[in-house]
C-alpha cells in the first residue's frame, strides 16, 4: 500500500469517528426539544392556572365539595377610585369651628376655640356632624367654613351626646350635598376613605384611605358606659376628623367619623349612617326633628349589681324608675322593672335603648318586655313626643 492509500484510508476513519461524535449531540437536543413540548403539553392539561388574577382549578378540585368556591377577581378598577370619590365628597364637606365660653376660677371667664368637620346633608343648609364637635350645644358661637372659602354663622338644631351626632344650620340656599349610602351593606374589607381637618384647618380636608377593618364595634367611654355599633376603619383620624365623612368607594356617606383609639395605630372608628337616617330624613322633610320619650331613669343591670349586689335574674337589661304619668306608667310599668327587649330586640344598656328610640316617632305602639320578680312582662306603650330637648 502506498503512501497516498494509507493517508486516504487514515482521513476515512477520521471522517467516520467524527460522524458517530456528532450523533449523539444532535440527537439529545431532539430529544430535549420532543420533551420540553410534551411536558408544556402535560402542565397545561393537569395544572391549575390563573386567568386576569381568576383562579381556575382543574378537574379534580372542581369536584372536592370541602375546597373554597370563593373565586378571587383582582380588582385593580379600585386603585383609581380614590380620587374620583374625593372629588364628588369634597364640596359637601366643611369646617366647623366654636367658640366656648366657660368659667374660670383663676382668670374668671375663658373662651376657648375648637375645630372639627361636618358634612352637608341638605342643600337649604343643614349640616350633619358630632355633637362633641359643638361642645354638645354649649357654644356661644358656631362658624361654617365651606369649600368655597365662605364662612357662616351656624346654629345648632339639634344634638345628643349619647349618638354623638348633632345637626347645625346655615342661612343658605342651594349647597352641594353628599348622597347618603347604606351602612347595613358594609362587610369588612371594603374600600373605606375618610375626609376631614385633622390638627385644625391648616391641613383641611385631608383625604385618608383605608379599608372597613370592623363592624359593630364597642369602645369604653366611662366605667359603666360604652359606644356601640361603631365601624371601625384603619383610614387615618385624628382629632379635627371628628365629625366628617367615612365614604364608600361610590362616594356615598356610610359613616360619621367621631374617635379614635390613642394608644394603637390605625384604629379609628365611625357612627353608622343608618342611625343618623331617620334624624336627617326628618329635618330635610319638616325642618325639625320630633324625640320620643318613655319616661323612665334607670341603670345598666350589670352596674346595678356591682352597686347593690343584687340579683336581679339577669346580667343585662335597664332597671328603672318610672315617672308619674308616662307612656309606660300608662301601660303598667313599675319601680323596679328590668327593661330586657323593645319588639323582640334584646336590650343590654341604657345607651343601646336611647339609641333604638330614635327610630320611633310619636303616637307609635311598641311591646316592651320586662323582668318583674324573676318573671317576663309584655306591655303595649304607646309613645309620645319629649317636650324638653
Amino acid at each position: 500500500m502506498s503512501f497516498d492509500d494509507e493517508n486516504r484510508n487514515n482521513e476515512d476513519d477520521h471522517k467516520k469517528e467524527s460522524q458517530k461524535s456528532k450523533t449523539p449531540f444532535f440527537t439529545i437536543i431532539l430529544v430535549s426539544i420532543i420533551s420540553a413540548l410534551i411536558g408544556g403539553m402535560m402542565m397545561a392539561i393537569i395544572a391549575p392556572t390563573f386567568l386576569y388574577g381568576k383562579y381556575i382549578p382543574y378537574p379534580n378540585e372542581m369536584k372536592d365539595e370541602n375546597k373554597s368556591q370563593i373565586e378571587i377577581v383582582a380588582k385593580s378598577q379600585e386603585v383609581n377610585v380614590i380620587p374620583v370619590v374625593a372629588k364628588k365628597a369634597m364640596p359637601s364637606v366643611v369646617g366647623i369651628t366654636t367658640i366656648t365660653v366657660e368659667k374660670d376660677f383663676f382668670s374668671g371667664v375663658r373662651r376657648d376655640q375648637g375645630v372639627g368637620t361636618g358634612v352637608i346633608i341638605d342643600n337649604r343648609g343643614y349640616i350633619l356632624t358630632n355633637s362633641h364637635v359643638v361642645n354638645d350645644g354649649k357654644n356661644e358661637e358656631v362658624n361654617v367654613l365651606f369649600h368655597d372659602g365662605k364662612n357662616l354663622k351656624a346654629e345648632v338644631l339639634w344634638n345628643d351626646s349619647v349618638l354623638d351626632l348633632a345637626i347645625v344650620k346655615v342661612d343658605a340656599q342651594n349647597l352641594p350635598t353628599a348622597d347618603l349610602g347604606n351602612s347595613e351593606e358594609l362587610e369588612v374589607g371594603d374600600l373605606a376613605i375618610a375626609i376631614g381637618n385633622p390638627l385644625g384647618l391648616a391641613f383641611e380636608r385631608t383625604v385618608t384611605a383605608g379599608i372597613i377593618s370592623g363592624l359593630n364595634r364597642s369602645i369604653e367611654i366611662g366605667e359603666f358606659e360604652s359606644i356601640e355599633e361603631l365601624i371601625q376603619t384603619d383610614a387615618s383620624i385624628n382629632p379635627g376628623n371628628s365629625g366628617g365623612p367615612l365614604l364608600n368607594k361610590k362616594g356615598e356617606v356610610i359613616g360619621i367619623n367621631t374617635a379614635k383609639i390613642q394608644s394603637g395605630e390605625g384604629l379609628g372608628f365611625a357612627i353608622p349612617i343608618n342611625i343618623a337616617k331617620p334624624i336627617v330624613d326628618e329635618f330635610i322633610e319638616k325642618g325639625e326633628f320630633r324625640k320620643v320619650y318613655l319616661g323612665i331613669s334607670g341603670i345598666n343591670v350589670a352596674q346595678y349589681i356591682r352597686m347593690y349586689a343584687d340579683d336581679l335574674g339577669t346580667e343585662k337589661g335597664i332597671f328603672v324608675k318610672v315617672f308619674p304619668n308616662s307612656p309606660v306608667e300608662k301601660a303598667g310599668m313599675k319601680d323596679g322593672d328590668v327593661i330586657v327587649s323593645i319588639d323582640g330586640k334584646e336590650i343590654e344598656t341604657m345607651r343601646q335603648l336611647v339609641r333604638d328610640l330614635y327610630k320611633y316617632r310619636p303616637n307609635d305602639k311598641i311591646t316592651i318586655e320586662v323582668l318583674r320578680n324573676r318573671k317576663k312582662v309584655q306591655l303595649e306603650v304607646i309613645l309620645e313626643e319629649r317636650q324638653n330637648k
